[in-house]
């Protein structure tokens, strides 16, 4: 799910539960659980003071992806929280998202990366979550990736390759050189 704050920055958060974690009310609205997560709650947030969402559904060995763009609110509790149980636990929040675009859209990016290969999937390539976090919340000390190369992270995000971090500062003003000024 993507949000966005009244400042303008972002938030993307991944929601998933088992088929049918999105209830379909009718042609317009669909309800998606609000689980609780990491305790963090950016997307909620964003929504109560900018209700505008993306959503992209990903189905394990599909190709192509679903995605719903809408306005949306938080509930607190309505009549279909008792269809949304799962694991036997009543959804306390659900996510109603008014439906205002929706559209399929095309598989050459997951088969570009070989998402459903399993051969392809490299996890030791990127440092282990512990590394990332410590680099983030205390960037005045220096971290080594698990690769060849020491890296530092700065207190900014940063674009990571299989070796180095760079600040993004560093990566726009370096696609602004190159005449680049598209979106990843």
């Amino acid at each position: 799910m993507a949000t966005a704050a009244p400042d303008g920055t972002c938030d993307v958060s991944p929601r998933g539960d088992p088929p049918g974690f999105t209830h379909v009310l009718d042609e317009r609205t669909i309800a998606i659980l609000n689980r609780p997560g990491n305790r963090r709650v950016d997307g909620s947030r964003n929504v109560r003071d900018n209700p505008h969402v993306g959503l992209i559904f990903v189905i394990p060995g599909r190709g192509d992806t679903l995605r719903i763009n809408g306005t949306a609110q938080l509930l607190h509790d309505a009549p279909f929280f008792d269809e949304m149980v799962v694991s036997e636990h009543r959804p306390r929040l659900v996510l109603l998202v008014c439906v205002e675009e929706v559209f399929f859209r095309c598989s050459k990016a997951l088969l570009r990366s070989s998402l459903w290969d399993p051969a392809s999937w490299a996890p030791e390539e990127v440092a282990p979550r512990a590394q990332i976090a410590k680099a983030l919340e205390w960037p005045d000390e220096p971290w080594s990736a698990s690769r060849t190369t020491t890296a530092r992270a700065t207190p900014t995000s940063c674009i990571a390759d299989s070796n180095a971090a760079v600040p993004i500062d560093d990566a726009r003003s370096r696609a602004d050189r190159s005449g680049r000024h598209g979106r990843a």
